[in-house]
């Protein structure tokens, strides 16, 4: 998980900008599907295809737990979760499910909002992983759309299971095997302990302090 903030030059105004052109998860997956459908790189239309049977079965398999049930609950003030994503992407595919039930729990209270990595250079550019544009990358924003927190682009266990797995020529080339492996076994669990982190984080902030 990525703790510290980006040194960026992203303004309000253009967290706001971000927020009114992102889609939300429903749309999505509706845009997901007609790429899918009129893409015409085979490789990726088999991402996409792949990754729209990992959303289908972590909508199905995810409950979130009663403690992260009681964080939303407790939420003071209104949050907004910017996500830079892709079709593609097989660590969104896994990983966006979960924060939309999450957000779900929220009545309104956590408000995501999808922006696509390959369109929006500036803001990908801002938060980089170790040089990288490695997504799925969460913002996450208070009420007056200041930065308090970030999360992505893998809970921290996965980061670093790949991490390893890349560095040795025996499993470069299968890493994502083995990524996609463990989050059928994790179930989430270590995205909620982060998510939980992002929440209690944004309840220590004081937006009219910080507006």
């Amino acid at each position: 998980m990525t703790t510290a903030f980006a040194n960026t030059v992203i303004k309000k105004g253009d967290y706001k900008d971000y927020l009114q052109k992102g889609i939300s998860y429903h749309q999505y997956k509706q845009q997901m599907a007609e790429d899918l459908a009129l893409n015409v790189d085979l490789k990726i239309k088999e991402y996409i295809n792949l990754n729209q049977r990992r959303m289908h079965r972590v909508e199905k398999t995810y409950t979130p737990s009663s403690e992260i049930v009681t964080l939303v609950n407790n939420l003071k003030h209104k949050t907004y979760w910017l996500i830079l994503t892709e079709h593609w992407c097989g660590d969104a595919s896994q990983t966006l499910p979960a924060l939309n039930a999450i957000a779900e729990l929220s009545e309104g209270k956590i408000e995501i909002k999808l922006v696509y990595r390959d369109q929006n250079d500036e803001l990908m550019n801002t938060y980089l992983t170790n040089g990288t544009k490695s997504i799925p990358k969460l913002i996450h924003l208070d009420e007056h759309l200041n930065v308090t927190g970030i999360w992505g682009p893998r809970p921290t266990v996965a980061q670093k299971m790949v991490k390893q797995l890349k560095t040795n020529p025996a499993t470069a080339a299968t890493y994502a095997n083995e990524v996609h492996l463990w989050y059928a076994k994790n179930k989430q669990q270590e995205l909620e302990k982060e998510v939980a982190q992002l929440l209690f984080r944004a309840n220590l902030f004081c937006p009219d302090c910080l507006s």
